[in-house]
């Protein structure tokens, strides 16, 4: 923690009181929270940025498409319009924001819009969907969803955390108990037993309270929207790894591991590229970047290589099966 960030900790004192505040007020009935005759999965974490939603909105729908229709409710940070926008496949990145670019690209069949108002878009999309994920949606406390989801990654918990500007915290740390399931994230492998047990103590859940672990999943393969090639292809080719990610710190590991050798570029999550620094990386002979940044990236792909890496969420301990049935199992009530 730098010396700017001890030095807001008022702030932080402030920030927490109000946000608990809202939540009381919503506790207590001052505020309403609207329910819906539908099943509405929120996704969402107490600390900004970098727990793996993504990732855990693509599980839900692979889990849940063949069956139901799905549709996904973003906010669509950092893009250029307001209000209801349902993404279409040939949508910018400036329209809708690239996470639910991206979703719609990985799975054309379903829904995917973005509205700054979760409850306006849920009406709106309840007309033609019979299931609803909201992404990043747990502070939104205007909708009473029927599961919520809250994920915290395994080197940054959130019970060690504290409120923002001097930590990562959203919210204060007990607003965790609206969790329904709590998925630690980006769990290292072979993550033993022992630590699984600590982890949980920490987190001291409710009874109520599910708790899985998961790691990142990276695949063997890298693509574009073109091709797709080993993931050996890169190896004794230089290649530049360009991230705009919060965390890109396990993917430089794991591109590590693998034997590659690279340079790296990183920018701030979710960053808008300025034209030249587009016209810098043209000059590159193989860009590797993440799925998300390829939807920002991937204009140049007639001027150079330029591929992502897939990436899943992967559940630990066999508990795939028992948090499938979960998911079914709040969509049934």
């Amino acid at each position: 923690m730098n010396l700017l960030r001890k030095l807001l900790f008022p702030f932080s004192l402030l920030y927490g009181a109000i946000t608990a505040l809202r939540n009381w007020l919503y506790d207590s009935g001052w505020l309403k929270s609207k329910a819906y005759n539908l099943p509405v999965i929120c996704v969402g974490n107490l600390t900004t940025g970098g727990t793996g939603k993504s990732p855990m909105i693509e599980l839900l729908v692979s889990y849940l498409k063949k069956e139901k229709n799905v549709a996904v409710l973003s906010r669509g940070y950092k893009r250029n319009t307001s209000g209801y926008f349902e993404v279409q496949l040939n949508s910018t990145v400036e329209e809708v924001g690239d996470e639910p670019l991206q979703f719609k690209k990985k799975f054309p069949e379903i829904t995917v819009a973005v509205c700054e108002d979760r409850q306006t878009g849920i009406e709106k999309l309840q007309k033609t969907a019979s299931v609803i994920l909201l992404d990043d949606a747990f502070q939104h406390r205007k909708v009473a969803a029927s599961l919520n989801i809250l994920l915290t990654p395994f080197h940054n918990l959130y019970v060690s955390d504290c409120m923002l500007p001097t930590g990562n915290l959203r919210e204060p740390k007990f607003g965790a108990k609206r969790a329904d399931i709590i998925v630690v994230t980006k769990c290292p492998d072979n993550m033993s037993n022992d630590t699984i047990a600590t982890t949980q103590r920490k987190l001291n859940p409710k009874p109520n309270q599910a708790v899985y672990f998961s790691k990142i999943g990276y695949a063997s393969i890298i693509k574009n929207t073109t091709q797709q090639k080993p993931l050996t292809y890169l190896k004794n080719r230089p290649f530049l790894l360009v991230t705009g990610i919060a965390n890109p710190k396990p993917l430089v590991a794991f591109l590590k591991e693998e034997g590659l050798v690279f340079k790296e570029s990183r920018f701030a999550d979710h960053h808008n590229f300025t034209e030249a620094e587009i016209n810098n990386l043209k000059n590159e002979a193989i860009i590797l970047t993440t799925e998300k940044d390829f939807m920002r990236l991937g204009s140049i792909a007639n001027s150079t290589e330029v591929y992502y890496l897939p990436i899943t969420t992967v559940l630990l301990n066999n508990s795939e099966a028992h948090f499938k049935s979960s998911i079914y199992a709040a969509i049934e009530e």
